[in-house]
């Protein structure tokens, strides 16, 4: 049985950045700088405290995406509990026991702690330390190495891997690398000690405000030990019917307003910026979320 290896080291915190907000669509945005989340790349999570909708990455982690969107279609995930919450820190969910201890029928999944990066997959940098470029393929943040190590490759890519800043969603595992399997957590706060040690597969891009809404546990490491809140739903936008799917624009990264937002947070944080710090605004229409 699995029993996912987080636990929280909340000192480690008090250097972490300030909490992130959901950041309001900026005025100057054109039209032409917002970008499309695709159907099949958006997960719909409805909740007892509100609706997450999470941008899946499948560029940095296939076979985990592949993995949610099965389980989401079968409605693997529907009614099952948020059993492990810690506050300044996650919130964990996918055990269909409510435990900690329970998985999917399916096998345990392959880790993908890092993936290889092309020129093709439109990473854009905001900030470059030494030795490496931080910056976004999507609505993910990541940290990579520079565009100038593909000349020295084999295969003409290098590594990266996904950052854990708020709203960033992360697999659960045992202590086996390769037993991430069914529960998964999303960062309530940045805490970086979990990168290149648990796949990351997405990143909330409404609803932030839910997943720090979500009830924190009260028991040993987080475990929810009464009235847990729920997942009601969870499945993929493009199996919904079309009139009930949300519809969700992100500012694109590469937009000249993106632009203007990372600049505004590196003169806001000084030499404590960092990619966490940039919270891509958002327009959702279509569909409601369901009345709980």
């Amino acid at each position: 049985m699995i029993r996912p290896a987080l636990i929280a080291a909340l000192s480690l915190l008090a250097a972490a950045p300030a909490l992130a907000q959901e950041t309001p669509a900026p005025a100057a945005a054109a039209a032409s700088e917002w970008r499309a989340v695709a159907p099949e790349n958006l997960l719909v999570i409805d909740t007892t405290k509100g609706r997450i909708l999470v941008e899946l990455a499948p560029l940095a982690a296939p076979k985990h995406v592949e993995r949610i969107r099965m389980l989401a279609q079968r409605g693997f995930y529907d009614g099952i509990v948020w059993h492990r919450v810690i506050d300044w820190f996650m919130a964990q969910t996918g055990d269909p026991l409510g435990t900690g201890d329970g998985q999917s029928p399916y096998p345990d999944l392959e880790a993908e702690f890092t993936f290889r990066r092309d020129g093709t997959m439109g990473f854009v940098p905001v900030a470059r330390p030494m030795g490496s470029e931080v910056g976004f393929i999507n609505s993910l943040p990541v940290q990579t190495q520079p565009d100038a190590a593909m000349a020295v490759t084999g295969d003409g890519k290098v590594h990266g891997w996904g950052l854990y800043c708020p709203g960033v969603a992360g697999m659960a595992r045992g202590e086996a690398n390769d037993s991430a399997n069914s529960q998964f957590f999303f960062m309530r706060q940045a805490y970086p000690a979990l990168e290149k040690r648990y796949t990351v597969w997405g990143a909330v891009v409404s609803g932030l405000d839910v997943v720090r809404a979500i009830k924190v546990g009260d028991g040993e490491n987080g475990a929810v030990t009464s009235e847990p809140d729920r997942m009601t739903r969870v499945r993929v936008a493009a199996d919904l019917p079309e009139a009930e799917r949300p519809v969700v624009q992100v500012l694109d990264v590469r937009s000249p307003t993106f632009g203007t937002l990372v600049e505004s947070a590196r003169r806001a944080r000084g030499a404590d910026f960092s990619a966490c710090d940039v919270q891509l605004p958002v327009q959702v229409s279509g569909a409601p979320a369901p009345s709980a």
